[in-house]
């Protein structure tokens, strides 16, 4: 079992120690469940109120937040949410064991080129043209089609497909069963509106440097040029990206998110879970969606929307409580029995 001091932890993550220099940390865990032992975390005022009945032995709080640690230890830093990032390397454990080199149940066509200390696990198939780079891995049943590169150090986890012509850079990661460069949805009525006519996706689909795809997320090739996307963004489980889209850098995208095809997303744009964009909008850099959110019409930058359809926050807000008046509003008004079912 691992385990460090307080001050080994102070050290890591650049704090300040505050309390209590002996205690020494086994494990990480939420405020709420820690025990004695453990380490937690405190960055806003909501959970600073939780450490007088916390179990922890010590937490790591933003410095904004006054606490007093008793006979405990406070570790203050510039922000509690990324040090404790930092206090979970430390702890983490390493990734599978994974053996350097092509497995001999791994179908590699001859003309794809490997950098160096490339692994590829059981099951992979690699078409011809492909290229790999330098400390990249392919754990087992990974799919790299005809032609499609992939960077270095960039890890695709099991069940990953990557169609041709695809392009993806250096440390990505690529969590189990993604899929990049499926057709995008093209369909038209025929002209005797008795079939429908598939629109053929002949375009790619070109990712940045550092950027994660989550789990069961598909981001479609494009159909004529590329969808794009930027440096440094992270996509999250469940995520449908649609042809032609080209996502800014640094953008989070959050589960279960829809987004239509020709979206255009600037640089760190956040798009909250489970929300849809139509086809051919524009979200401005920094601007933010809330979660459940519609979006039909361009959003600006820096703005904060919400609902359906999307609109700034505030006036969303204000939508909402209007509504929960309403049955106060028509007893005022006297209206007809009924009026409200109908």
């Amino acid at each position: 079992m691992k385990q460090f001091s307080v001050e080994e932890i102070t050290l890591h993550v650049s704090g300040k120690l505050i309390g209590n220099k002996e205690t020494v940390i086994t494990g990480l865990e939420e405020i709420e469940l820690a025990k004695p032992g453990q380490l937690t975390f405190i960055g806003s005022p909501k959970y600073a109120k939780l450490w007088d009945q916390s179990k922890a032995s010590a937490a790591l709080v933003s410095q904004s937040l006054k606490l007093d640690p008793g006979e405990r230890t406070l570790i203050q830093v510039a922000s509690a949410d990324l040090a404790i990032a930092q206090a979970l390397e430390l702890f983490a454990s390493p990734p599978p064991a994974f053996s350097v080199g092509v497995h001999e149940t791994a179908v590699v066509d001859p003309t794809v080129v490997l950098g160096k200390n490339v692994s590829i696990g059981p099951g992979c198939y690699l078409g011809p043209g492909v290229k790999i780079g330098d400390d990249s891995v392919l754990y087992a049943n990974v799919t790299i089609m005809d032609e499609s590169t992939i960077g270095c150090r960039t890890i695709a986890w099991p069940g990953v497909v990557v169609r041709e012509r695809c392009h993806i850079g250096d440390n990505c990661i690529l969590f189990q069963n993604a899929s990049i460069g499926a057709d995008g949805f093209g369909y038209r009525p025929s002209l005797d509106k008795k079939t429908i006519v598939k629109i053929p996706q002949i375009g790619e689909v070109n990712i940045g440097d550092d950027v994660e795809v989550g789990a069961n997320s598909c981001i479609d090739r494009g159909k004529f040029s590329s969808t794009r996307i930027g440096d440094g963004t992270k996509i999250d489980n469940l995520v449908q990206i649609g042809h032609n889209c080209s996502i800014g850098r640094s953008c989070r995208i959050v589960a279960a998110v829809a987004i239509g095809g020709s979206v255009t997303l600037g640089d760190f744009v956040t798009i909250a879970g489970e929300v849809a964009v139509s086809d051919h909008v524009t979200i401005g850099s920094h601007a933010t969606v809330g979660g459940g959110s519609i979006v039909i019409s361009n959003v600006e930058s820096h703005q904060f929307v919400s609902g359906y359809p999307a609109a700034p926050h505030k006036t969303t807000l204000q939508q909402w409580a209007y509504i929960k008046k309403l049955p106060d509003i028509v007893k005022k008004l006297n209206l007809p029995k009924g009026l409200m079912n109908k």
